[in-house]
């Protein structure tokens, strides 16, 4: 039969289910602004009837409930939406990075503008023109000299700076992926703890949270895969496992490359330093290479006019099927009789057929650019032959020399042949090899480096700004879901509450009742 307490009981269920209630909406309201943080709810659910069948059985019609309970605290998650947000956080964390880089890419290259490698080009080609006009003139000169070597500065400083990107950009793959190792223990070790609370029934929500919250900043900087295994959560980055369990395999800077390189490395700011490192850097420095190299000695094709004397002993492949003639006095072939069109090396090809002013007798143009290392020219090691650069006498003007015999030769100082066809240059389509399918002047090649970097940074702004937006729709959605609302707690605090005090109210009521139960009854009269 029905407890004479049956009523306390049940009422003391209500104010412990609504206690808990309660605890976990101040719980919600302290954690809205905590990131990763997910709301919690308390299940609740009626408690069993208060007697099963039986012969003892009450005999109250139907059977008599006994109240409420709370079966679990539990988070308010959804990995479907965990799983979108994390591969559109690592597409982000891709873009982003590459925006980035491709931006200092232009600051670099500082085009357009007043001041970046276009306008140092312009100011070499207008110091050969004026030249030109008075070849003798030593201002004039000095002037070549000195936009030489801007020219040259500004292309040792672009691959300074492109030398310092890639080494930043290694540097940071270091960084972040010691930044992933300590995401990956904290997942191990929440892993653990979290195992350890349910194997005693309880459920951990905060340390899920802070679990997810890991997984969630490891995808920005790598893509991942998480699966669930009894022992806790199996991360996956980059196609390696590194969590099972409590046990981590470190990731290294090396392993994230091979994982590049093999095509498991997909997303995140990792991929986005590796492959903004290898393609991007990589490819501006091999052109700006390029172009230091093929302004040096790239072939040329220039048209030699008629009465130029070439220097003693010049080979030059002018032949029948671009065979090799040698112009000398045995030869009697040095003065050209009428114009030719010869295919030389460049800007050093063409001075070293010209003369310089120094000396008394002719003497022909050295190199006009070396490498400070000897080794091949690069825009990180070309300049202006040092021998010009303490004698701007020794730039080649001319190509006609006056008298006979090597020794009675004079050269004529007027004559600007050579710093003409410097000037023109400008205008003459330089062959770049491979780098590409036809031949362009120096400065078509180089607005197509500009071009080129100004398409990239483009299209990786339009990128990164739709990885930002989708990220943002998911992360939204997610937050309908898991995220607290401070309007919808506080409706729960007042129904909480009231069930409280109605509980109470309950309580306080049979209590009376009681009361009156069992010390008034057998009193009348009394």
């Amino acid at each position: 039969m029905v407890s004479t307490f049956h009523a306390i009981e049940t009422a003391k269920r209500s104010l412990n289910t609504q206690t808990a209630a309660l605890n976990t909406t101040g719980h919600n309201i302290s954690n809205a602004n905590t990131a990763g943080y997910s709301r919690q709810v308390v299940s609740m659910k009626a408690t069993d009837s208060m007697e099963a069948y039986g012969l003892n059985r009450s005999v109250v019609r139907g059977q008599m409930g006994t109240g409420v309970e709370f079966t679990a605290i539990e988070r308010v998650r959804q990995t479907f939406l965990d799983d979108q947000y994390r591969n559109e956080n690592s597409s982000l964390g891709g873009w982003d990075i590459r925006y980035d880089t491709l931006n200092k890419l232009e600051a670099i290259m500082n085009e357009p503008s007043d001041t970046g490698m276009r306008k140092v080009m312009d100011n070499f080609w207008n110091a050969w023109s004026d030249l030109s006009q008075d070849p003798q003139d030593v201002t004039n000169r000095k002037i070549v000299k000195e936009t030489t070597l801007a020219l040259t500065d500004a292309l040792n400083q672009t691959s300074k700076q492109l030398d310092a990107l890639d080494s930043d950009l290694t540097n940071n793959i270091t960084l972040k992926t010691t930044e992933m190792n300590a995401l990956l223990q904290s997942v191990a070790d929440l892993n653990g703890n979290i195992a350890k609370l349910e194997s005693l029934g309880d459920n951990p929500n905060d340390l899920r949270d802070q679990r997810d919250y890991a997984i969630d900043k490891l995808s920005k900087l790598a893509n991942v895969q998480v699966t669930q295994l009894d022992d806790g959560y199996q991360v996956t980055v980059a196609g390696q496992v590194a969590v099972a369990g409590t046990v981590v395999t470190p990731l290294t800077a090396d392993g994230l490359q091979a994982a590049f390189t093999g095509g498991t490395l997909t997303g995140g700011e990792v991929y986005g330093m590796v492959l903004s490192r290898d393609r991007y850097v990589a490819d501006y420095k091999n052109q700006m290479n390029q172009l230091a190299n093929t302004l040096a000695n790239g072939n040329i094709e220039v048209t030699l006019p008629k009465g130029t004397v070439l220097p003693e002993g010049t080979v030059l492949n002018t032949g029948p099927n671009n065979t090799a003639v040698t112009y000398s006095n045995a030869n009697n072939n040095r003065t050209l009789t009428s114009d030719l069109k010869v295919t030389v090396q460049g800007i050093n090809g063409l001075h070293q057929l010209g003369y310089t002013i120094s000396g008394t007798t002719p003497t022909k143009g050295d190199a006009f650019f070396t490498s400070k290392d000897g080794a091949a020219i690069t825009a990180g090691n070309i300049t202006l032959n040092p021998d010009i650069q303490s004698d701007p006498n020794k730039i080649a003007t001319s190509l006609r020399v006056e008298g006979t015999g090597t020794t009675d030769e004079k050269v004529i100082l007027g004559n600007n042949a050579l710093a003409m066809a410097m000037a023109n240059l400008k205008n003459v389509k330089f062959d770049f090899g491979a780098a590409l399918s036809s031949p362009t002047s120096v400065d078509d090649y180089f607005s197509s480096i500009a071009g080129q970097l100004g398409v990239q940074t483009q299209e990786a702004e339009r990128q990164s700004k739709n990885a930002q937006l989708l990220t943002e729709q998911v992360d939204l959605n997610r937050q309908s879901v898991s995220g607290v609302s401070l309007d919808e707690e506080m409706s729960n605090l007042i129904k909480f509450q009231h069930a409280y005090s109605a509980a109470s109210r309950f309580m306080t009521t049979f209590d009376q009742l009681l009361d009156k139960l069992i010390n008034s009854t057998g009193r009348v009269g009394l």
